[in-house]
């Protein structure tokens, strides 16, 4: 069965050039040069991995890499686009990018990109995420610390599943907002901070650290 690409570019030309090249190598493309019609794609067909520009017209590239990882989607998702300052990459791989290139790029070099990310999709696709005493089984969506298990609301284990996914990385208040609870709230809300104590008091007290100015870490 062929690997799925989905290809978002403002540049239909180079959104063809790519899929042109993926195709030759084994892959099943399908590309959109605009943000609306590629967020309905990466939502409604199951795709093995994304390759997604930054500036698209009706919905930017952003907003559909926090719609998919708010949704849940684990898929790989690489950075294709002509901004290359700082602070647009770090932007984008604290929102849950896995990589990213400016382009124009090297197509090998894109080519190996895609598929060192495939490779390590492949080694974490697993339905349990564990780190230190904590187990989740995120198909059963059971908890556990050390040999017991852990009663969680639906709305904690999404919670502590975000933070055990990022785990040693600081997640701030707002990118668990848009995560956990899928939509901007009051940032002045005490929302996350009250159910970071409910998962302390089920797990324990430094289960989740809070890091100043900055947001939560797991620690596991």
């Amino acid at each position: 069965m062929p690997v799925n690409v989905l290809v978002v570019q403002v540049d239909p030309n180079a959104a063809s050039f790519i899929e042109r090249g993926l195709e030759a190598e084994g892959f099943a493309v399908r590309t959109a040069s605009d943000g609306a019609e590629g967020l309905k794609l990466s939502q409604s067909r199951d795709f093995d991995l994304v390759v997604l520009d930054l500036p698209l017209p009706t919905v930017t590239g952003d907003e559909i890499l926090a719609r998919l990882r708010a949704s849940g989607s684990s898929v790989p998702v690489i950075m294709l686009t002509e901004q290359d300052a700082v602070s647009d990459r770090v932007a984008a791989l604290n929102a849950g990018a896995d990589d990213y290139l400016t382009r124009p790029c090297d197509f090998d070099e894109l080519l190996a990109r895609i598929r060192a990310r495939l490779r390590t999709a492949e080694q974490t696709d697993s339905t349990t995420i564990s780190h230190g005493r904590v187990t989740l089984d995120v198909t059963t969506r059971e908890a556990r610390m050390g040999g017991r298990s852990v009663d969680l609301t639906p709305r904690e284990f999404a919670l502590l599943e975000t933070l055990m996914h990022h785990g040693g990385q600081v997640l701030s208040q707002p990118q668990l907002l848009d995560r956990v609870w899928g939509y901007d709230r009051d940032p002045i809300s005490n929302v996350v901070e009250v159910y970071v104590g409910y998962l302390r008091k089920k797990l324990r007290p430094d289960v989740v650290e809070t890091v100043r100015g900055a947001g939560y870490r797991f620690r596991g």
